[in-house]
């Protein structure tokens, strides 16, 4: 059987695109070493705060190559890239589990197909990613986000029955259910199965009931953060981590109130001087300059003062 990734905190990371929506390579370098630097044990290249959906064949192996050079030349060689490889037909998923696999991905993350919700029975969920595991280079992660997947949810059961197979090692779980978290990390160890949050106020909740940790957008913003919940959790200081986990709580609801991914890259721009905000279309950007008239942007300036201040 393959081997999960290593508990930790992962980085579902933005890209950054200039104003013609090209990717902006200067940028993505720099917010890629600032999260090394903070600690992340990995880095999810076209998770959906990755825009995946919106970009080229070429451009996403692109994308994860650059990720993974970076580390390297920067000695973060033991930070693990994890490539998202959804589409919405099996083949093209299997070709972009390969290409992930080429531009020196170590993981991929297959989000269940929603073109067409009324046939993705669980049955056929199930096939679907017995099929790409069966193919792929290196080991899938089934991704469950109910939001971008047309409102497909899968269930402790599915997910639990496609643990079984050898090539299919863990789960990020952005439908944020600690009962579904904890159901499936009380029928499998982390060294067999490893079930991540996807969400930054499911991170110590989910850490408590077993979870290997946390693949969530928040770390975006503060890595360090996160770094340190982790760190408490380990020396068993349950309360000090439990405080900071509340300020990352609120903070999880601020970023979804400012503007998700163009929020989160309005944020970065403003506090961290790199990057600008542009999305592309249909998403929408988020004015750097609009931030502090936000109601929830005063949430995010205590976290980015904390963070600062590590």
């Amino acid at each position: 059987m393959s081997a999960p990734p290593p508990p930790g905190f992962y980085v579902p990371a933005v890209l950054f695109f200039n104003e013609h929506e090209e990717l902006d390579f200067p940028s993505i370098k720099a917010h890629i070493l600032r999260l090394a630097q903070g600690g992340v044990t990995g880095v999810l290249i076209q998770g959906s705060n990755g825009e995946a959906q919106l970009l080229s064949r070429e451009e996403r192996k692109e994308t994860i190559s650059f990720a993974r050079k970076t580390l390297n030349e920067n000695g973060f060689n033991n930070v693990l890239v994890i490539a998202g490889t959804g589409a919405q037909s099996t083949r093209e998923t299997k070709q972009l589990c390969t290409d992930a696999k080429d531009a020196g991905a170590t993981y991929a993350l297959v989000l269940t197909p929603s073109t067409f919700p009324p046939q993705m029975s669980p049955d056929n969920i199930i096939r679907f990613h017995r099929e790409v595991a069966d193919a792929s280079p290196i080991p899938t992660m089934i991704y469950n986000f109910p939001t971008v997947t047309a409102g497909l949810d899968l269930d402790s059961d599915t997910i639990a029955t496609l643990a079984e197979h050898p090539n299919i090692v863990g789960t990020k779980l952005s439908c944020g259910n600690i009962g579904k978290t904890h159901r499936l990390t009380s029928r499998f160890p982390s060294s067999q199965f490893a079930v991540y949050p996807g969400r930054s106020d499911a991170y110590l909740h989910g850490l408590l009931a077993g979870s290997a940790g946390t693949i969530a957008a928040l770390v975006n913003v503060v890595p360090k953060l996160h770094a340190r919940v982790y760190q408490l959790f380990k020396e068993g200081k349950t309360d000090e981590a439990m405080a900071i986990q509340a300020k990352l709580g609120h903070g999880d609801w601020a970023i979804s109130k400012i503007g998700g991914i163009g929020g989160i890259k309005a944020i970065v721009s403003k506090n961290f001087g790199y990057g600008q905000p542009f999305v592309r279309g249909p998403l929408k950007a988020v004015d750097p300059n609009s931030l502090q008239s936000n109601k929830f942007y005063g949430v995010i300036e205590e976290l980015v003062t904390l963070e600062n201040e590590i």
